[in-house]
């Protein structure tokens, strides 16, 4: 995490080219442990999809020392790291999870509906750890409709909600279903000054995972944090007034820019490497600063109809240096991985180092998946 909080600090006046220096170099720390790098993330955003990895591997591919997909689902249970929400959902280190919780707010179950969670949250804690196959098979719940308007398991809805609450947690997963056990907390805070202090806390680990941050971007995230304490979601407005007293502030053509005060942006140096990053990595997943720092816009399309894609299902954005110059969409083919490429200029760029910083991760990519990389087509 970043340095502790002091009175804002005063440096040079950054430049749009310092600040794009220092969001790269900040995020892409030394690659070290699994679990010294989610410490240092607080929170890496999860999505289910496969193209080529998912998206925790991704993010960690960079951040980790020899990271192969699939490691952190592997590793879980061995380390101090929960999934929950944040500002979206995805895991959390054990102290970002001690922030939040105990988790309150306004009760999502009739009276009769919190009957059932009294005798599912006791038989869970009698069996220590249950699949929801073993809470169906027990209580024979019937079935809800859910978000998208279908029908859905009305044991495995309740039990998603208790894990939102934080009465169970998961502790691994079966195939890609959610293993839970309870989950204890210490008991919440009264005390107006302790919650403050929390609250802040948590929008430093927002900044200090996605500075330097806009105006408002600022306040955008740290509204997000309604997912995370919705207990707090009242406090929200006045954290993001606090972090402004406190944090370090630019003004750069026209826009006001935000970072930990500790730090200074014109000190970050970047190397050479070329990197595909995943479509939520914190380096690019503030589409509004995206396209401030990098001039063009990059879209998530997995959700977007097929005619309305420009940059494909999983577009992948192509890190060189401090500059994205383009994106790639990685198919599995024959058993291996084929990249294509593209850039935004058209064109790749001539300086004869990206040649080979691309073919680098291009293997190491490979090597992360543990799949031979067939063919690539720029």
């Amino acid at each position: 995490m970043s340095p502790g909080i002091r009175s804002k600090s005063v440096t040079a006046q950054p430049t749009l080219d310092s600040l794009r220096r220092y969001a790269v170099a900040r995020s892409l720390f030394a690659p070290t442990t699994l679990q010294r790098a989610i410490d240092r993330l607080g929170f890496v955003q999860a999505d289910p999809i496969r193209a080529p990895a998912r998206a925790q591997d991704l993010t960690l591919r960079h951040r980790v020392a020899g990271y192969r997909a699939g490691d952190l689902e592997r590793a879980y249970a061995r380390l101090d790291v929960h999934e929950d929400f944040f500002v979206n959902y995805g895991f959390v280190s054990g102290a970002v999870s001690r922030l939040m919780h105990p988790r309150r707010g306004p009760t999502p179950w009739s009276s009769g509906r919190g009957r059932h969670v009294k005798a599912l949250l006791a038989f869970v804690r009698q069996h220590g750890e249950v699949h929801p196959r073993e809470v169906d098979e027990h209580f024979g719940l019937g079935s809800v409709t859910n978000y998208w308007g279908g029908s859905s398991n009305a044991t495995t809805h309740l039990l998603d909600q208790m894990h939102y609450r934080g009465l169970l947690r998961v502790v691994r997963r079966d195939a890609g279903i959610r293993v839970y056990a309870a989950h204890e907390h210490e008991t919440a805070t009264r005390d107006p000054a302790a919650r403050r202090a929390r609250v802040d806390a948590l929008t430093d680990v927002v900044v200090d995972k996605y500075a330097p941050l806009t105006a408002s971007g600022l306040n955008r995230l740290v509204k997000r944090l309604r997912y995370a304490v919705p207990q707090w979601a009242t406090e929200l407005n006045r954290a993001v007034l606090r972090a402004k007293a406190r944090l370090a502030h630019a003004r750069v053509d026209g826009v006001d820019w935000y970072w930990p005060p500790a730090e200074r942006p014109d000190d970050a140096a970047i190397d050479d490497a070329v990197r595909l990053l995943a479509p939520f990595d914190p380096i690019v997943w503030d589409r509004p600063r995206f396209e401030l720092l990098w001039g063009w816009e990059y879209r998530f399309e997995a959700y977007t109809p097929v005619p309305k894609r420009r940059l494909g299902y999983y577009a992948l954005p192509l890190l060189w240096r401090d500059r994205v110059l383009g994106w790639a969409n990685v198919a599995t083919v024959d058993g291996g991985i084929s990249p294509d490429v593209r850039f935004v200029a058209g064109r790749r760029p001539r300086d004869r180092g990206f040649a080979a910083a691309l073919d680098d991760e291009l293997s190491r990519l490979a090597a992360s998946l543990e799949l031979p990389l067939r063919r690539r087509r720029a």
